[in-house]
């Protein structure tokens, strides 16, 4: 009986063996359909995916020049429409990689862990996905209070910058007048106040700012602060010179100056430079710090509406024989009739100086046509050469010229002392002798 028990267990055993073998072929084989369905799943959502993202490359293409634009500022093209289309699919390239890679590195743990085998190994692969996510998840949410920090001190700057900009504007536009404070003044300091709002809200973000404690971050910080401080010293110089410049008010946009022998139209005036526009359509770019140093003339201050007006001078010079009464009658004649001079105040005449062989005669008028002076000065000495012929006089000053023999002076064959009329010349003795 015991045998027979022995062997009907072994029966049942075998059986069970059997039973359980076929469980697990069945279950591993069910589990491999399941890895084949996923990894065919995730070919067909790729595939989709590289679909959709081929038909999104066809419509930009089709967009660029249409709804895609070249990029300018202030007229000059930064990209073309064909350069910003490439741009964006490329772009577009990348990002169907990156979710391709994703959905890769997802769908290789889940089918590893489907396999007993490969469970743990599946495990590890999910903790590198998982665990950059969780660290990020959880270091957005702890960093929320610092941002609710963050967006309010930027807003309150806004709106600080905004009254700034509305006061600066009421003031340049002469509606809002502070006593002492110019017109002009108004856009250069609403920029310095500007700057220095932004670095101090700067200053203070900093703390809340992620990573700002750490030694990499404080280290790039003090590299750009020595990067900038060594290369900008002589910016810095034209800055501080372009504020001093504005404070100053030599002069503002479209004065006519004349600054270090050029003379021209104030067209542009930064806190780094002063552009001038010569009347041969010239620009000329001058340093703030050459303009801190240099002597300005500005022709427009004489012109304001509360002046009588820039006043024209031109000397002339002419002998004692002539009187200096139809002189001074000839040369405010021809000043009258020049265009765009005032006809009050009245021109008049200075006698500058009374030389050897002739008188020097100055007619003096007022213009507020500054912007044509070339011009104006043109016309006056056609007039001037006009009314001198009208009444037969010849405006050549005598000038004489003596030369002396080489002995007397050392200094070559002849000398040219004075004048430019060389007198007659005589033999005596053998020696050269030049007589007036």
């Amino acid at each position: 009986m015991e045998g027979i028990e022995e062997e009907v267990s072994d029966s049942i055993t075998a059986v069970e063996e059997t039973v359980t073998q076929n469980t697990r072929l069945m279950g591993f084989a069910q589990k491999f359909g399941i890895a084949l369905g996923i990894v065919a799943g995730q070919i067909l959502i790729i595939w989709i995916i590289w679909l959709v993202f081929k038909k999104i490359n066809k419509k930009v293409a089709a967009a660029s020049g249409k709804r895609i634009k070249p990029l300018t500022i202030k007229k000059f093209n930064l990209l073309t429409a064909k350069q910003i289309t490439g741009v964006i699919i490329f772009l577009l390239k990348i990002v169907k990689y990156v979710i391709t890679v994703f959905q890769l590195f997802i769908t290789i743990p889940i089918v590893f862990s489907l396999f007993p085998a490969t469970e743990k190994l599946a495990s590890t692969l999910f903790g590198y996905i998982l665990s950059p996510l969780k660290n990020i998840f959880f270091g957005v949410i702890s960093y929320i209070p610092n941002l609710i920090t963050i967006i309010i001190i930027l807003l309150i700057t806004k709106y600080v910058v905004r009254a700034l900009k509305f006061f600066s504007t009421q003031i340049a536009r002469e509606k809002l007048k502070i006593p002492g404070f110019f017109p002009d003044w108004a856009h250069p300091t609403f920029n310095i106040l500007r700057v220095l709002l932004y670095a101090f809200t700067i200053a203070i973000i900093y703390p809340y700012l992620p990573g700002s404690e750490s030694r990499i971050f404080q280290g790039v910080s003090v590299f750009v602060g020595i990067i900038f401080s060594l290369g900008s010293s002589s910016a810095i110089g034209n800055l501080v010179a372009g504020l001093v410049i504005t404070y100053m008010r030599p002069f503002k946009i479209g004065d006519r100056i004349q600054i270090m022998g050029n003379t021209g139209f104030v067209v542009e005036k930064t806190l780094m430079v002063l552009r001038i526009k010569t009347a041969k359509n010239e620009y000329i770019t001058f340093p703030n710090l050459q303009i801190l140093s240099a002597s300005i003339i500005n022709y427009n201050t004489s012109s304001d509406e509360d002046e009588e007006g820039l006043v024209l001078y031109a000397e002339i010079t002419f002998n004692y024989a002539t009187p200096w009464r139809l002189i001074h009658e000839i040369l405010i004649e021809a000043a009258l009739k020049t265009s765009r001079v005032l006809k009050k105040p009245k021109p008049f005449v200075l006698q500058t100086a009374l030389d050897d062989f002739y008188a020097r005669y100055q007619i003096n008028c007022y213009t507020k046509a500054v912007e044509n002076l070339p011009a104006i000065y043109s016309e006056l000495y056609a007039n001037l050469q006009d009314g001198f012929a009208a009444h037969g006089l010849d405006m050549t000053a005598p000038q004489y010229r003596i030369n002396l023999p080489v002995e007397s002076r050392g200094e070559g064959p002849w000398t040219h002392l004075a004048g430019e009329k060389e007198t007659p010349r005589r033999k005596d003795r053998g020696k050269n002798r030049h007589i007036t």
